[in-house]
């Protein structure tokens, strides 16, 4: 069991003829399913082609038909993402991961209205995860998206976090000391994003292949708050938390598009406070994350 993605799920690259593109779904192919997962490409001016033995389709519609695949991870240039994203709601996909970093935030703004004006309209619900991160893996199972595949080991923790790097750095934490992830989730740092971490603590609350979960988070935004507060009426497992930007000065803008401290309660301290109260295990020391799990399973 895991949470978004296994073993079985399909799987369209759209912006695979590019060069990110092409270096990452190779990648993603030599990581354990990926020859199987790993089914389709999209380019209107290369359908017919074939890159790494998969087949280049016109549009994510004839991809989907012709191959059954119900997730897209998309490596568009910024200027052309959000419609990237689009052309995957509209082709009923359950899952797009949308790993492009730079797309502006009024295009983010109307792809984000058009989707919930669809599902509004009794469209079907697609999740989008991103942009502007790592994407999510199930150890040993299948990879979607940049992260480094051989740190990771399969196990029973989830890991969820803003920061793509310090998802590799609790990744890593976890495999040095024996504990493998069901799966880990990096949900990225821009300011209007799908996926949330309530989002992705809900799944893993619900996943019985999860024993506990790190959850990292960045200064900036109610969502690391909003995600402690229903942990607190909800979550069975232990967590451990970890908020980066301690020493960031306010009115700063901090690596992430969305990393920007704007009122009193969106600051590290703030934040880490809220998930204190909330049960979690919290840490001011990322590299601490892994031993404090260990010690609360």
């Amino acid at each position: 069991m895991s949470i978004l993605i296994n073993k079985d799920t399909k799987v369209i690259t759209q912006g695979m003829t590019g060069k990110t593109g092409q270096f990452h779904t190779e990648k993603c192919q030599e990581y354990a399913n990926g020859k199987h997962c790993f089914a389709a490409g999209v380019n209107p001016k290369k359908a017919g082609e074939s890159i790494f033995g998969i087949p280049i389709y016109a549009s994510v519609n004839e991809a989907a038909r012709e191959t059954g695949s119900t997730v897209s991870v998309i490596y568009v240039p910024p200027a052309g993402a959000s419609a990237a994203i689009w052309e995957a709601v509209e082709a009923d996909l359950d899952l797009v991961i949308c790993i492009t970093e730079g797309i502006p935030v009024r295009d983010m703004l109307e792809v984000r209205n058009k989707m919930r004006a669809k599902e509004a309209a009794g469209g079907k619900k697609t999740l989008l995860l991103g942009p502007n991160c790592p994407g999510v893996i199930t150890p040993e199972e299948i990879k979607i998206g940049i992260m480094p595949g051989h740190i990771h080991r399969k196990g029973r923790i989830g890991v969820v976090s803003r920061s793509g790097t310090l998802t590799y750095e609790a990744v890593a934490q976890l495999t040095e000391i024996g504990l493998g992830q069901s799966t880990a989730v990096g949900i990225g740092g821009d300011p209007i994003n799908g996926l949330k971490h309530i989002d992705i603590m809900q799944a893993f609350n619900d996943d019985p292949d999860t024993d506990a979960v790190i959850m990292i988070g960045e200064i900036g935004g109610p969502d690391e708050a909003e995600a402690a507060r229903w942990c607190k009426l909800n979550m069975k497992k232990p967590i451990v938390g970890f908020i980066a930007g301690v020493t960031a000065p306010a009115g700063k803008r901090m690596g992430h598009a969305g990393a920007l401290i704007s009122g009193g309660a969106d600051t590290a301290e703030a934040k880490l406070a809220v998930m204190e109260e909330c049960g979690f295990k919290i840490t001011r020391n990322p590299s601490e994350m892994a031993k404090l799990l260990k010690a609360m399973l």
